[in-house]
């Protein structure tokens, strides 16, 4: 008959098949969900820069035009949603801030602003994408 002290020593470890099995297993496992995910970070970015230029920002502009009249100038900028304008003309009834952080697109770029648009007749609002020298990528409010 074993005793105790026998059945505890018999196994203390994983033998080296035991672990390369688990390693095939998780490396076909990521071989499968991988591809899969691959290009979602990419659609993902693409996604926040939309809401931000159809909803958010747009949003907010409206706010500002209600609120002074008039859309912020080109010159003023979107940081005239964060924080009151001191060049001219300078709002008198700003009531922001109309957005909580910098007007950033995904890629780290400040959201182009043209006011008045030249492809609209209020503003324009883009961004350049991920490669700001080509305009395949950008995203805009007039397109």
């Amino acid at each position: 008959m074993l005793n105790k002290k026998c059945l505890f020593s018999i196994r203390r470890g994983f033998t080296l098949v035991e672990i390369m099995l688990v390693v095939i297993i998780i490396a076909a496992l990521s071989a499968m969900v991988i591809p899969r995910l691959a290009g979602r970070s990419e659609q993902a970015k693409l996604s926040v820069a939309k809401s931000d230029i159809e909803a958010h920002l747009s949003t907010a502009l409206k706010l500002y035009e209600l609120d002074n009249g008039n859309f912020p100038t080109s010159s003023q900028g979107l940081l005239a949603l964060r924080s009151k304008p001191t060049n001219p003309p300078v709002p008198q009834n700003w009531n922001g801030p109309y957005i909580e952080k910098d007007p950033v697109d995904p890629w780290g770029n400040m959201y182009g602003y043209v006011s008045p648009g030249k492809n609209r007749p209020d503003y324009d609002l883009f961004s350049k994408g991920k490669d700001p020298n080509s305009e395949e990528d950008d995203i805009t409010n007039w397109k």
